[in-house]
């Protein structure tokens, strides 16, 4: 059986989308709701520039981090593929955050064989060096444009990313839809079949 290489977002991915909300709000004395969330760049539904948000993740990333609550089903998802696939993490975070991402890793047991924590959401490059054949996210412009570089996607729905899809990207609702599609592409051969 052939090993895929699946990359894996964090933020919105793995986590739950909105883990940081409760205390955004409280440090911005705002009262947004998880639907009033429209925009991947929160500070725009904030009303705060970027660089108050900045300021925000400087003092309070790693609490966020470890605090954040894991989306339903992607330890046991996470964990079946690992016996059978390479799972690779991208994310935007910085490398600021490598300590407090691993601990929640163990904290959660999510197995993976490596962790690239970009400090920004250019991932396509990444992506095409660990040669992977799938990709898991939750920010619309990344799957559009690793969708564009030929890596399909499974885009988890959430309330900043409903716009129209190309065709290599399948929106998905839960993570217990992914591993269809994985066990798709391995048993055709060809993930093109799976979609």
């Amino acid at each position: 059986m052939k090993r895929l290489n699946i990359g894996v977002d964090i933020d919105g991915t793995l986590t739950e989308p909105f883990y940081w909300l409760r205390r955004a709000n409280a440090y911005f004395g705002t009262d947004v709701r998880e639907d009033g969330i429209v925009h991947y760049d929160y500070h725009e539904a904030l009303g705060v520039s970027r660089q108050e948000s900045d300021v925000f993740y400087d003092q309070l990333g790693e609490m966020l981090h470890w605090e954040a609550q894991i989306r339903p089903g992607a330890q046991l998802v996470i964990n079946r593929l690992f016996k059978q696939h390479h799972i690779h993490f991208i994310t935007a975070r910085t490398q600021s955050m490598q300590q407090v991402s691993l601990d929640w890793f163990r904290k959660y047991d999510i197995p993976h064989d490596s962790l690239t924590l970009l400090g920004n959401t250019e991932k396509i490059a990444t992506a095409k060096q660990l040669r992977c054949d799938w990709f898991i996210e939750d920010r619309y412009e990344n799957a559009v444009a690793l969708a564009a570089s030929n890596i399909p996607v499974l885009l988890i729905d959430c309330s900043y990313n409903r716009k129209p899809l190309p065709d290599n990207v399948i929106r998905i609702n839960s993570w217990s839809q992914v591993e269809p599609y994985i066990d798709t592409t391995v048993s055709m051969g060809n993930w093109e079949l799976a979609l």
